[in-house]
């Protein structure tokens, strides 16, 4: 089957990749030239393990071939795949119009009987949008599906999660659209969710709704574990224990979500209550929940430091989650940002980053993790990088000024935790004086 995968960033790149694995002929369509060019070269615009492999792959069998040419990737194409990673700005609030937009280029190129599948995260009622702004300027053309898979893809982990999935989601309107995609999708699952369109792009919602209300539900248990003496460790063993919600639920005290995803979704269900003049108080208030808990590595920090002008401050990770190398809407980069501004130094290491941007020039980037801890008055421990734990904690300890480590989701817990000589740090736990 031919598909035209349109939108080439995370998402669009790594579903791209993944369909030309599984035997299909993929046309890679982005208008920017600079992310066509280094997709040919077999680059991929952002690190994912696996993917540069996979690309260069697809290229070598002729299964995957990428273009600006919009003709070209649409002609015969029985699927086009819209996969746009929608912008964020820094409120959580979706740019749609750049996907509608950027959907509707393709419009004079599509002909009847092919199908779209949109899986760029729009609020419920965008395919429909999409679907009638094409009939409006089309009106000749009435064969095209539009049909709506919520992307489910997760940084450092996307290639596996696309070709073995627990499954997919897909809402359609029409018999011919499920048979197309069952085809589509065959190399790697037959567990599909059939629904509405609307109830797919719901369902999209809902789920990442959920899991930021189950994040921001255990930090706040942990808040109050910290000040009464309990251990939030060990009322998440007690919660997942319970077979009304079990051990892969969202309930490990630590870190705030950070990185746009669930945010987008609290974004877009907070707009349609107050468009549809609902009276949400659930939902918005996880934003609210969410950025407090953002300040506790903050708060611990001034806690135990007091002043932090003049200080010294390591940081162990600055992207966004381990696997990937990007650093937009990075907890580790805002934590970084916010010392600098106490007038505090920041020593940082991260594996997968070289360089900096330039306007985190105030961050002084180190070339491994024992120089980010040489004299630093404290280690925070911001993404979870494996390689961590394979450090020598005498090396570290010995290599501080102060012997504190902040370590929010108990990363090197089995490192850190049981050493008389340092004073460890973690969500959930009481601060002992």
């Amino acid at each position: 089957m031919k598909v035209c995968v349109l939108g080439l960033w995370h998402l669009g790149t790594v579903t791209a990749a993944c369909l030309a694995s599984g035997g299909h002929s993929v046309y890679g369509l982005d208008f920017d030239p600079h992310i066509i060019d280094g997709l040919n070269q077999g680059k991929a615009p952002l690190f994912e393990p696996g993917l540069d492999d996979l690309i260069q792959k697809g290229i070598q069998t002729q299964t995957l071939r990428f273009t600006t040419d919009p003709e070209a990737a649409t002609r015969d194409a029985a699927v086009i795949w819209l996969t746009y990673d929608t912008p964020v700005d820094e409120d959580d609030h979706a740019d749609v119009e750049y996907v509608i937009e950027r959907m509707a280029r393709l419009f004079p190129y599509l002909k009847d009987g092919q199908e779209i599948l949109i899986s760029s995260q729009l609020p419920v009622g965008g395919v429909k949008r999409l679907q009638e702004l094409f009939e409006k300027t089309h009106p000749d053309q009435k064969a095209v599906g539009f049909s709506c898979s919520p992307e489910n893809l997760r940084l450092g982990k996307a290639i596996s999660v696309f070709t073995q999935p627990d499954r997919v989601v897909i809402g359609t309107r029409t018999e011919k659209s499920r048979q197309v995609f069952t085809e589509l999708l065959a190399p790697f699952t037959d567990h599909i969710e059939w629904m509405s369109v609307e109830s797919a792009e719901m369902t999209k919602h809902a789920l990442n709704a959920f899991l930021a209300t189950s994040v921001t539900f255990i930090n706040e248990i942990a808040s109050i574990c910290e000040q009464v003496g309990a251990d939030a460790k060990e009322v998440e063993r007690g919660l997942k224990s319970e077979s009304r919600i079990g051990p892969r639920a969202y309930l490990g005290p630590g870190g705030a979500f950070a990185g746009g995803t669930l945010a987008r979704d609290i974004s877009f269900l907070t707009d349609l209550g107050q468009q549809n003049d609902l009276p949400l108080h659930l939902v918005p208030a996880v934003r609210i929940s969410n950025d407090e808990h953002k300040n506790w590595s903050r708060r611990r920090l001034a806690q135990l430091l007091g002043n932090l002008t003049g200080k010294t401050i390591a940081v162990w990770g600055l992207t966004y989650k381990p696997g990937t190398d990007t650093l937009r809407r990075s907890s580790a980069i805002e934590l970084c940002q916010w010392l600098v501004e106490q007038g505090a130094k920041v020593q940082a290491h991260d594996p997968t980053i070289k360089i900096l941007p330039m306007q985190f020039v105030a961050i002084r980037l180190c070339a491994s993790p024992i120089e980010a801890v040489r004299d630093a008055d404290a280690l925070v421990v911001a993404t979870e990088w494996p390689d961590y734990r394979a450090i020598d904690t005498q090396e570290v300890v010995a290599a501080l000024r102060k012997p504190l480590v902040i370590d929010a989701n108990r990363f090197l817990a089995g490192l850190f935790e049981s050493l008389s000589t340092v004073t460890y740090i973690a969500v959930g736990q009481m601060v002992k004086p």
